[in-house]
């Protein structure tokens, strides 16, 4: 039976019940724990090859025990080093891909392939191979510490956040991320000293960059690299969506065509430069910044915005998928503010229809509009 649900858990099939009862047997015992990563791994690795994830399942449903009892270790003796080397290129798999988002629960996943199902109001501590504490987790927030030691290699976690939730990620050099709704994110456990602080985004992330000129602070995002020295701002890359944008609070940031950083752009305050998909071309221009943060403090403005545009951010705070049959409604320009921890998703489409009439009908997390009979 867990197989089963192991399965739809990699698959992203999973309801949030059954990830729960997954990371309850993980949690269970170190076998399982052991034999959950071989899993994994097992997984992660297919997906660079020809072969289907259901034939791999296959095997692994009939031969997977037998294999962990018999060689445990020396089915990644090559293996292992192959992950370290594909690390980078995963990164691009893991983050660009909305099947990788995650049903009800927060997930981290640490460098050596152990994943955490970060509960709400939980509060715990996450400690390396020689016993000491890395990060802390208070509630909706995981804290990094900045050992004494040298570090000499990187390595990496990566929390990926679901719809309808947002978490806090404050990293060993103190730099904060607020972390939006349907969000990967990776980043190193510890900075070396001698290199600039990468990190790795897709979805979207209101950062506070701890300065540090020797370091430049750099986000990789789908197809734009943002550097920065110390800054707040705002940075949405999204795979379902055909720009990047960038809105800039306080400080410096120039953003660069990833494949030629020769096209690039440096932000004001107070100023946002969308990145074009098509164009690969930045343009720039002033805003009320407010409107792209607002999300950090619970909640969705928009002015004079497309009921279209204001859909995809409903989705993804209330984890809801919206079909919209209604033509005049998709078209129609809407200003306002939405509490979005006060309000449920009826509540909002009702105040949409006092403007716009329409008919909506919820099945689970889908909800149906039609035109008004």
């Amino acid at each position: 039976m867990i197989f089963e649900l192991i399965y739809k858990y990699l698959n992203n099939e999973a309801t949030e019940d059954e990830v729960a009862q997954v990371f309850d047997w993980i949690e269970s015992s170190q076998d399982n724990k052991k034999t959950f990563i071989a899993v994994k791994k097992e997984w992660i690795m297919n997906s660079y090859t020809n072969t289907s994830n259901e034939k791999v399942w296959k095997y692994f449903r009939k031969n997977h025990l037998k294999l962990v009892k018999k060689r445990p270790f020396k089915i990644w003796k090559y293996a292992a080093v192959l992950i370290v080397f594909i690390g980078l290129v995963k990164t691009v798999s893991v983050l660009t891909s909305s099947k990788n988002i995650p049903v009800g629960n927060v997930v981290l996943e640490l460098n050596n392939g152990e994943v955490d199902l970060i509960k709400d109001k939980e509060n715990k501590t996450f400690i390396d191979s020689k016993g000491h504490i890395i990060a802390e987790q208070h509630n909706n927030e995981i804290i990094y510490h900045q050992t004494e030691t040298a570090i000499k290699e990187i390595t990496y976690h990566t929390i990926t956040i679901p719809y309808g939730k947002t978490f806090k990620v404050t990293l060993s050099d103190g730099t904060i991320a607020h972390l939006n709704s349907g969000t990967t994110f990776k980043y190193p456990e510890q900075f070396i000293s001698k290199n600039s602080r990468n990190v790795f985004l897709t979805g979207e992330a209101f950062f506070e960059v701890t300065k540090d000129e020797q370091h430049p602070f750099i986000v990789h995002s789908n197809q734009v690299n943002v550097e920065v020295l110390g800054t707040k701002f705002n940075l949405s890359a999204y795979p379902d969506e055909a720009t990047t944008h960038c809105e800039l609070v306080e400080g410096s940031v120039r953003l660069s065509e990833s494949a030629n950083p020769e096209n690039n752009a440096v932000l004001e305050p107070n100023h946002k430069s969308t990145w074009n998909n098509s164009s690969r071309q930045f343009e720039t221009e002033n805003v009320d910044v407010k409107l792209y943060t607002a999300w950090v403090y619970g909640e969705l403005m928009f002015q004079n915005e497309t009921f279209e545009n204001i859909v995809k951010k409903l989705e993804r705070s209330y984890n809801v998928k919206i079909t919209n049959n209604n033509i005049l409604l998709a078209n129609q320009h809407f200003t306002g503010t939405i509490k979005i921890e006060e309000s449920g998703i009826e509540s909002v489409l009702d105040l949409f229809k006092l403007d716009t009439p329409f008919k909506y009908e919820v099945d689970k997390n889908s909800i149906q509009i039609t035109n008004p009979k």
